[in-house]
């Protein structure tokens, strides 16, 4: 019983270390969600303040905006997200960067249309200014 008590000990603590985000992957997934909330509900200075200046955000169809056009399109309802939802989320950080890879799937009404849909995979970059972190580079693709 003694040996058995043990070994699931054992994996129990493997199993938490290898789920285990660090401190770092927690802070970017904190700003990957404020991110999707901000897109949602068309907020300006949180969408501003989660941006690099440099932002090179691309979009499924190519087309690719730089902070102020992606902001912009999102408050004026150019590009309106009813919904977002992120799955699959991985997040790895090396030192100031931060790759992160999910799937999105979100209802839209861009421009006041009829509802649609998108399937994307997402890649994003991020790199820590001061103590936040800032998308620098987003790059979607048409899931089939």
């Amino acid at each position: 019983m003694h040996r058995f008590l043990s070994l699931l000990l054992l994996v129990f603590f493997f199993s938490t270390t290898i789920t285990a985000q660090s401190k770092q992957e927690k802070a970017v997934a904190a700003a990957v969600e404020a991110l999707r909330k901000a897109m949602v509900d068309a907020d300006k200075a949180t969408l501003e303040k989660l941006s690099h200046d440099s932002l090179s955000y691309g979009h499924s169809g190519g087309k690719v905006e730089s902070k102020g056009s992606f902001v912009e399109n999102i408050v004026n309802g150019n590009s309106d997200f009813v919904t977002i939802d992120l799955t699959g989320q991985t997040i790895y950080v090396s030192g100031k960067t931060a790759i992160v890879r999910h799937r999105l799937s979100a209802t839209t009404k861009d421009k006041g249309k009829e509802p649609g849909t998108v399937n994307l995979a997402i890649l994003s970059v991020w790199e820590k200014d001061k103590k936040e972190w800032k998308m620098l580079a987003r790059q979607a693709v048409k899931l089939l």
